[in-house]
């Protein structure tokens, strides 16, 4: 895995702010981690609350600021600790 890639995708998705808190989902720690595997990236979100309503927002967000990212085809964004997380996941990954 690059380093490198999985910085420049970090970076790229903490310009996303927390709508309720205006402070990056990077820095509030609702990225919990983000791995690469070739040209595919993995971001995990854990919202602050199980019933985050902003939480599919925050995670289309995040898909769309990942694949923006040189060498970054195509970002899976897992949702945790969500009342709605298998629903979420299944329409943000289509």
């Amino acid at each position: 895995m690059s380093e490198e890639l999985v910085n420049s995708i970090r970076d790229a998705v903490s310009v996303i702010n927390d709508p309720h808190m205006g402070i990056s989902i990077v820095e509030m720690g609702i990225v919990q981690d983000i791995s690469v595997d070739g040209d595919e990236a993995k971001i995990i979100i854990k919202p602050t609350n199980p019933g985050c309503m902003s939480v599919a927002r925050i995670a289309a967000d995040a898909k769309t600021q990942a694949e923006k990212v040189d060498g970054v085809s195509k970002a899976v964004i897992i949702v945790e600790g969500h009342a709605m997380a298998d629903s979420i996941n299944e329409m943000i990954n289509r």
